[in-house]
């Protein structure tokens, strides 16, 4: 499976979902690190159930003997024994659950985690092409949805069934012949609770499906961007609505999903009430034929019956369970599934510091986004970039600007070709080696809902105050920091709306000088703001560009002027490359971007 198209959607059960023995082997194997824990919960529940059932058996000798024969020694031991079975169990199930519970739980988190470590590898298309809400809703509903069946599937199953087990031995001791009417029920059970646990799974499933639509719905709608989007275009009622009718199907799938097989389930309940008349009755018939049951194992019988229906209808609920917890597993792992179309080869190496001069090539470089793509984004890109050089790409929207530069970084990876730092391709470095070699400067800054400080500090966890101040003051933002009540311990807001765009670009450049990176990228930097904050903020990335290697892609062309090179894309290609000097005199497509951008219509002094 690869990483999801424009409009991706998970697979479905005829798209090659794993049958139903190759998806029991994968739950299981999350279950293997704690076989131990597993093990000693399997220990302490088969001890309840057989003390359990021992109960009942001290129970006839009490009615039979102890009472009759007016041994009153007898009884006192048969009632402390009673006692003890109880304290006992008690004390069995709170070690089984405390066990049972830890190992359910770290599965779990395994499960977050791992679909969290997961996610991080894959590319960025995949984020560009996946509403935020499913993937959220895939780690939160889905894991949590399953936290009941993991967390105590395994216990009560070992339980139950040891409990079946244990009492049906018990019952044919005290009367195979009443044993064997209490079993012919049991098929019943086993056919209702099949039909319900498939009824059940299907509504999981939709069930899921309409959660991850309204974490999508509030994730878009309830952020800062959509409560100001839905207030200027007067669309809040409109969104409310469309709210509602998504929580009014999400009602109607609760409903139908707790109600479920209610009418079968009632049956066996009805059973249930109706067995301990039923042996009743079928004692006395065996009395009426000559062969008489005690009153103590009539008693201890019904008591046993009772012992075996319960936990056989608890067994057949966590079959239902599970049914329902396999359609949660299978959007889980729908998403391990999916294969990074960028990997971090087995021999990747680091690039020493040493070694980092920033040089940067473009070779034959050819992307496509879609193998099916009619025209390649990008084709024949040759380009060098010199360390310590700036280059500047322009161009008509859509000519390929940004996702040259999304190249370096390997944001993306060349369809063919290839992007070399200092003579290495970057799909031959180390994920983390090419971070440090490369700073991203992007129109669309990403804060935190965190402090300033620990914003900054999300490039250089162990920054201290005095690098913090010292790259917030070559951003030329520390003063007005320092100026906040709180200074740099102010928390941003979401997404950073407590500042302005221009405050938080120098924040965002402020953050890329704390990491240092040889080779800087910045990505229509400043293409969103106005004149006045523009030239602070090309101040500061004026410093920080100061003996980088750096890759202008420039909306403005007013900000690529001082550029050592500048290359004009057109349709993917390479159309002019030259100084401003050079493409002005040249009098082709750079002269005419800079003649309809009206900030420079002559050459520079």
């Amino acid at each position: 499976m690869r990483a999801p198209g424009p409009d991706w959607t998970p697979p479905t059960r005829d798209a090659g979902t794993p049958r139903r023995p190759a998806q029991w082997r994968r739950i299981l194997r999350l279950f293997h690190p704690y076989r131990g824990k597993l093990l000693a919960v399997g220990v302490f529940v088969g001890l309840s159930s057989l003390v359990s059932v021992a109960s009942p058996f001290l129970l006839r000798a009490i009615l039979d003997d102890a009472i009759p024969q007016r041994r009153t020694g007898l009884l006192s031991l048969l009632a402390l024994g009673m006692i003890a079975i109880a304290v006992a169990n008690s004390v069995f199930n709170v070690l089984q659950t405390y066990l049972s519970t830890s190992v359910g739980q770290r599965v779990m988190h395994d499960l977050r985690t791992g679909v969290y470590a997961h996610l991080q590898r894959m590319p960025l298309a995949f984020f560009t092409r996946t509403r935020t809400g499913e993937v959220q809703s895939r780690i939160a509903n889905d894991i949590g949805g399953m936290q009941s069946t993991v967390t105590s599937t395994a216990t009560s199953l070992v339980s139950n069934l040891t409990t079946v087990i244990a009492t049906v031995i018990a019952m044919v001791a005290l009367d195979w012949r009443l044993t064997v009417v209490s079993l012919l029920l049991l098929p019943l059970f086993v056919w209702i609770s099949r039909r319900v646990g498939n009824e059940r799974r299907k509504i999981a499933t939709e069930r899921q499906k309409q959660l991850a639509a309204i974490s999508s719905i509030m994730q878009e709608s309830l952020s800062v961007s959509g409560i100001l989007l839905g207030r200027t275009m007067g669309r809040s009622r409109a969104l409310s609505a469309d709210f509602a009718g998504e929580s009014d199907a999400l009602a109607e799938l609760e409903v139908r999903a707790d109600m479920a097989g209610r009418w079968r389930q009632s049956t066996i309940q009805i059973v249930m009430a109706a067995m301990p008349a039923v042996i009743y009755w079928a004692a006395g018939l065996a009395g009426s034929g000559g062969a008489t049951v005690s009153i103590g194992t009539l008693v201890a019988f019904t008591t046993l019956q009772q012992n075996l229906f319960r936990p056989t209808v608890q067994l057949l609920q966590v079959g239902v369970s599970v049914q329902v917890s396999l359609a949660l597993f299978q959007r889980i792992f729908e998403y391990l599934d999916l294969v990074p179309d960028i990997t971090e080869r087995p021999d990747a190496r680091a690039l020493p510091v040493r070694e980092r001069r920033g040089e940067v090539r473009f070779h034959d470089v050819g992307f496509r986004y879609d193998p099916a793509q009619a025209r390649p984004t990008l084709e024949g890109i040759d380009l060098t970039v010199p360390a310590g050089s700036s280059l500047a790409v322009v161009g008509e929207t859509g000519s390929g600007k940004t996702t040259l530069s999304y190249l370096v970084p390997r944001l993306y990876d060349v369809t063919h070709g290839q992007v070399s730092i200092d003579g290495v391709d970057v799909r031959d470095l180390a994920f983390e080696a090419l971070a440090d070699a490369v700073g991203v400067v992007s129109q669309e800054t990403y804060l935190f809902h965190a402090s300033v400080a620990d914003n900054l500090r999300f490039a250089k966890p162990d920054a201290t105050d005095e690098e913090l101040y010292a790259a917030a003051r070559a951003a030329q933002i520390h003063d007005h920091i320092a100026a906040l009540p709180d200074g740099y311990d102010t928390m941003v807001g979401e997404r950073g709306y407590r500042f302005s765009g221009g405050e938080k670009q120098r924040l965002a450049i402020a953050r890329t000088i704390l990491r240092d990176p040889p080779v800087l990228v910045l990505d229509e930097a400043t293409s969103a703001l106005d004149t006045q904050t523009e030239q602070a903020v090309q101040q500061a990335l004026d410093h920080l560009s100061a003996g980088r290697t750096t890759i202008t892609i420039a909306h403005r062309l007013s900000t690529v002027r001082d550029a050592d090179q500048i290359v004009v894309l057109e349709r993917g290609r390479v159309a002019e490359r030259g100084t401003h000097d050079e493409l002005l005199a040249l009098g082709g497509h750079y002269a005419a971007l800079v003649s309809r951008d009206g900030t420079l219509v002559t050459a520079a002094p």
